[in-house]
Formats: structure tokens, C-alpha cells, sequence
């Protein structure tokens, strides 16, 4: 609360008209959430966890997910709050040129469990000089 980073991500599940209730880790979960999310599960903003269907189907399917998303709430605050969205998007973009997925190579995802967040372990591509 104190970087503002839960503040945005209860913003963020309000304009997704998403319904916010807590969780383990201390997360707030926000369920059904309206936003593109480009593909992703799940997405954590400070201690909330987007989740644009239901939570429960998707740790039925991955249940170590919201400990993934725990570690990410971790590095948020790590991070300091904002600072950390720019650092995530450039490791995202780091993965994307060396394997072409933006997770396998992430350092945060990498770090928040790869396996856990439902992400597989792709090679790095060798890229040309």
C-alpha cells in the first residue's frame, strides 16, 4: 500500500469491473476482471491478482499460481512499486529476443517460477551477429 502499487491494482480491477475479495499470501484476488491482458492467466498490480476468468478454475488448473503471483506481489515491492513495471517489461522484451517468448527469459518470471505461473522453459534461440 505504501508505493501505491495495490492502490493501482485495485484501481485497475475496478475499471475492470472485477469482483475483489482476499486471498492466500496476502493477496487481493480480482475475478473476472475486463481488461486485455494479452493472453495471460493471471496478472498481479502490487497485492492484486487480475484474473480475467475464475480464480478458482485457474489454480484448479495451476495450483501453485497464486504462489507465482505472490513472489511477483514481492517484487513489486521490491521494486519500490512503479519502477518495477518498466524493469518487467524490459525483461519481457529481453526474453522475447532471445527465446521469442516473453516469459522463458524474464528474469522476474523466471524468478517467481516458471513452472508455477504455467510458463515452459524455452531455449535461447542463437541469434545472428
Amino acid at each position: 500500500m505504501v508505493n501505491g502499487s495495490t492502490a493501482l491494482g485495485v484501481l485497475l480491477a475496478r475499471l475492470g469491473r472485477a469482483r475483489i475479495r482476499r486471498g492466500p499470501h496476502g493477496l487481493l484476488i480480482a475475478d473476472g476482471v475486463r481488461l486485455p491482458l494479452r493472453g495471460a492467466g493471471a496478472m498481479t498490480v502490487g497485492n492484486v491478482v487480475l484474473v480475467p476468468g475464475s480464480a478458482g478454475a485457474l489454480v484448479g488448473a495451476l495450483p501453485r499460481v497464486l504462489e507465482h503471483e505472490s513472489r511477483h506481489a514481492s517484487q513489486w515491492l521490491r521494486w519500490g512499486g512503479l519502477p518495477f513495471l518498466p524493469a518487467y517489461l524490459l525483461g519481457a522484451a529481453w526474453s522475447l529476443v532471445v527465446s521469442g517468448d516473453r516469459a522463458a527469459h524474464n528474469p522476474f518470471e523466471r524468478a517467481a517460477g516458471l513452472a508455477d505461473g504455467g510458463y515452459q522453459d524455452v531455449p535461447r534461440r542463437r541469434l545472428r551477429r
